[in-house]
């Protein structure tokens, strides 16, 4: 098959939603709110703009998220002074400790072929290709 660094992200993309979503499911959380619960879990307090800007979404779908896990108790949406707060609630916090094993879990299954050294090599070769990205320098 295709040899090239977009197929298997396709790939992997693929099996860590139907991954997540096996696992999350009890909980009422799917793959597209995951990314909101973990960012508000690592960053409490955090601005709807804060988040939208980290997590390189766009407005209208960040608020349709916020509103969703609003709504289905996982997250409380505080007003202070001009701006907005978010942070998890009791159910939040469970479905940011799970969601967090997820990737642990994940992780650790897919990689177990290899030894130490090859997955530091992966994650360290990965990092700098994500950091090109981040700095803009993908095309």
């Amino acid at each position: 098959m295709f040899q090239t660094l977009a197929y298997y992200s396709s790939v992997f993309y693929r099996d860590f939603v139907a991954y997540t979503a096996k696992k999350l499911q009890s909980m009422g959380l799917h793959y597209g709110l995951l990314f909101f619960v973990v960012y508000i879990g690592k960053h409490p307090g955090a601005s709807p703009s804060e988040m939208t800007s980290a997590l390189r979404v766009d407005w209208g779908h960040s608020q349709r998220s916020i509103t969703r896990l609003v709504e289905d108790g996982f997250m409380t949406k505080e007003k202070q002074g001009r701006s907005y707060v978010l942070n998890l609630t009791p159910k939040g916090q469970q479905a940011f400790e799970l969601s967090h094993q997820v990737f642990v879990d994940w992780d650790a299954q897919r990689l177990s072929g290899l030894t130490q050294a090859e997955r530091e090599t992966l994650m360290g070769l990965l990092g700098r290709i994500a950091l090109r990205q981040d700095a803009g320098q993908n095309g």
